[in-house]
């Protein structure tokens, strides 16, 4: 790595299933469990992501089968009247930290990743985003000394000691300024791949205040 973060376009998988419109209800869950996928980005005539459809769309036309009045949703048989529109998407050049906060915050276990026209390029899932973990502890370590060591440290970075083990970054060693502490915490944990941090990094060695007054050599004693 060069410092930059993970970006959607280095972990989604390219080759993607996706639906027209016109797909019937059959066919899509035929599709699903073909496929072992959960979900499925539906595309209009241009390509374009117009909305997607889960299994939490399709089962709602079992939840609502012996209900006198049932939602449009239940009673659709096609995929553009089953999908959930507008679709949550992400950009390729998001990064794996912010397509994160996109699926948590709409409760959803992948995305499509389109392009600036709206076009599909890709899909993201959860495992996707979990491959970042998966990198390896030296490079981490690499990383670590390069991005932060000497950069927060440059004038004594060889007295500062980073080792990791899957993936748990241990930092130790003493620091001129502890203040700077935090920092060196904060921009570790935000390494791409870094499960933990365990900072023990000291203050520089406490020199006993001497009075003075006294002498500096010890008195005799008879």
């Amino acid at each position: 790595m060069d410092g930059t973060p993970y970006v959607v376009n280095d972990v989604m998988t390219r080759r993607v299933i996706a639906l027209r419109t016109g797909a019937a209800f059959k066919d899509i869950v035929r599709t699903m469990r073909r496929r072992r996928v959960s979900a499925l980005p539906v595309l209009d005539h241009d390509g374009r992501v117009v909305g997607v459809v889960s299994e939490a769309d399709l089962l709602r036309k079992e939840e609502y089968r012996d209900a006198a009045f049932a939602p449009d949703k239940a009673r659709a048989v096609t995929a553009g009247e089953l999908m959930t529109a507008p679709p949550v998407t992400v950009h390729p050049g998001a990064t794996v930290a912010q397509a994160a906060r996109v699926m948590a915050r709409s409760g959803v276990k992948r995305l499509p990743v389109v392009g600036p026209d709206g076009e599909l390029e890709g899909i993201v899932s959860r495992s996707d985003l979990l491959k970042v973990f998966l990198r390896d502890d030296a490079d981490i370590a690499e990383e670590v000394r390069r991005e932060v060591v000497e950069r927060l440290f440059a004038d004594t970075p060889a007295q500062i000691e980073v080792d990791v083990r899957d993936g748990v970054v241990t930092l130790s060693g003493r620091v001129r300024d502890t203040d700077v502490v935090p920092v060196a915490t904060r921009m570790t944990r935000s390494v791409e791949g870094v499960v933990d941090v365990d900072c023990a990094l000291l203050g520089p060695p406490r020199v006993p205040d001497l009075d003075p007054d006294l002498p500096e050599e010890p008195a005799h004693t008879r």
